[in-house]
């Protein structure tokens, strides 16, 4: 599979955050959300093909063996593009390993899991041409062109939602940048009965801690309105976004 970085860090978001974590992020993606946080895994995509061996050599240099961790986070881009991930999995759980694969939900692989955290794409996603710049660099993102009818076609496959939800414990995490978009959240859910709501987080749509603050003011009590948990993102909170943190 193609692999942008491995790194070892803390769990920014979701149930596990504050967790040390091997974190493994693929490169590649099916949709090209104008939020994009990860733009060098997706609309620009980075990293060398390895193989699942290569992979798990990288991850072993990187764990301390005075501190070893038991969590590794796979992620991307959109980690079930690649069949090897299936391998990976099964490796990672041979070794002891616990697994959150961070999806949109939009492709399906019989993959090993303990937390399948799922993120939602809806029509705030939507690619907008200008709305995106490589972090750290002047470098623009391509024109949307064709991408924006395909992103709309593919960011919503209610049966590999079901599947995953049902197969696995989950996380759903919302990006929120609006409290206009709230009403699309509820037609969403509306779709999957079954999922609990303590189970739903509201994330901020953030790149930078000052952005971060801005839409915690609100969000954090909008969530709790609506029953909801409120997910601040503690890598973008600490390290404004930076790769690798």
């Amino acid at each position: 599979m193609r692999v942008c970085e491995i790194f070892r860090a803390e769990q920014g978001e979701g149930f596990l955050t504050g967790t040390d974590s091997l974190f493994v992020r693929t490169a590649g993606c099916n949709l090209r959300c104008r939020f994009c946080d990860t733009p060098y895994a997706s609309w620009r995509p980075e990293g060398e093909q390895l193989s699942v061996d290569e992979i798990l050599t990288l991850m072993h240099d990187l764990d301390d063996p005075d501190r070893p961790t038991g969590h590794v986070v796979i992620t991307g881009g959109e980690p079930m593009l690649w069949g090897d991930l299936v391998s990976l999995t099964e490796r990672l759980h041979e070794e002891g390993r616990h697994v959150t694969i961070e999806t949109a939900g939009t492709v399906d692989r019989p993959v090993v899991c303990d937390l399948m955290s799922i993120s939602p794409k809806l029509s705030d996603s939507d690619p907008v041409d200008g709305s995106l710049t490589w972090q750290g660099d002047d470098k623009e993102i391509p024109p949307v062109g064709r991408w924006l009818q395909t992103h709309r076609r593919r960011r919503l496959n209610e049966k590999v939602i079901r599947r995953l939800i049902t197969d696995y414990t989950y996380q759903i995490k919302f990006v929120v940048g609006s409290p206009d978009i709230m009403s699309e959240i509820q037609q969403w859910l509306a779709l999957f009965p079954s999922i609990d709501p303590s189970r739903v987080l509201l994330m901020p749509e953030a790149r930078t801690a000052a952005q971060h603050a801005e839409v915690e003011t609100w969000l954090e009590p909008l969530a709790a309105e609506y029953g909801y948990k409120f997910c601040p993102r503690e890598h973008v909170k600490k390290h404004d976004g930076e790769r690798g943190k």
